[in-house]
């Protein structure tokens, strides 16, 4: 199949042919979702509470987005690898945001990046941008500002907000976005801005008239202690681990595992087992 790039995205809007995308961020799971056909994978953020256990992404630091990219893009051959670019590597200034895009791309061999805000944020876009490198935009509900927003809501609910998010996606798309992440957000409003934007909108939490779909691969394998409203859990691996774990401790203390079936055939030297009296005598 063809690479999917951020071209082969604007396209597949234009033809009416949905999006897949999911979140992962080591390459065992990036190659079995290359494998599925996922056309987009986001190495997230969200990397920060999925895997390192801390309660937000606000301390996940660009080595650690490199490190996981990285992982992630030396196996997938068809689908787009996107990655998070972290809390105040962007904010500060066009050209930091501009360095730091280079380094996921270079250092982590990214295909794109992806950076929270709506038009506030037109100018850094516009730079990484015009430096060649793919971004797609994130409005909505923004975890990096889950302190100013007052934790993790449905946004755009009310008509200033919801007129504040429209004003947002126009602003990412007209500086120059191949896509755009609508999160949290009121199915009714997502098709307002799905109709409105000429680049692909991937809805988490945003209805199904978006141009495509993405969760956190935790949550949709059921690996998440908790889960939002918008999740479907497509399968439960935490019960299925847990059963293996336990099978394993019952059977090492068992000893039933290893058995002959998983050990190696004897030696052809037999070694000669020292006694004690030989040990004195040594």
């Amino acid at each position: 199949m063809d690479k999917v790039t951020a071209v082969s995205l604007i396209e597949q809007k234009k033809e009416g042919r949905k999006i897949t995308a999911l979140t992962a961020y080591d390459a065992p799971f990036a190659k079995l979702m290359d494998e599925a056909g996922i056309d987009v994978i986001l190495v997230g953020d969200s990397v920060g509470m999925t895997v390192l256990g801390r309660e937000d992404t606000l301390s996940v630091t660009m080595e650690e987005m490199i490190h996981h990219t990285r992982a992630v893009s030396s196996v997938v051959k068809r689908a787009m690898v996107v990655a998070d670019m972290p809390f105040m590597s962007f904010q500060v200034s066009p050209q930091k945001a501009l360095e730091n895009a280079g380094r996921l791309i270079k250092e982590g061999r990214a295909h794109g990046v992806k950076l929270e805000g709506g038009k506030i944020m037109a100018d850094t876009i516009r730079a990484i941008v015009n430096a060649g490198i793919p971004v797609m935009g994130h409005v909505g509900l923004t975890p990096q500002s889950v302190h100013q927003l007052g934790g993790y809501k449905v946004q755009g609910k009310k008509f200033d907000s919801a007129r504040q998010i429209l004003a947002d996606s126009r602003g990412v798309e007209k500086a120059g976005a191949f896509s755009i992440v609508l999160e949290a957000i009121p199915a009714d409003l997502a098709q307002a801005v799905t109709e409105e934007l000429h680049i692909p909108t991937v809805g988490i939490g945003a209805g199904p008239h978006c141009d495509g779909q993405i969760l956190v691969m935790q949550d949709m394998l059921g690996l998440s202690e908790r889960k939002a409203k918008f999740v479907k859990e497509f399968v439960n691996i935490r019960k299925i681990a847990r059963d293996a774990f336990t099978a394993y401790v019952d059977e090492v203390r068992g000893s039933a595992f290893p058995s002959e079936e998983h050990s190696y055939k004897p030696s052809k030297t037999k070694l000669k087992v020292v006694g004690d009296e030989e040990k004195k005598r040594g």
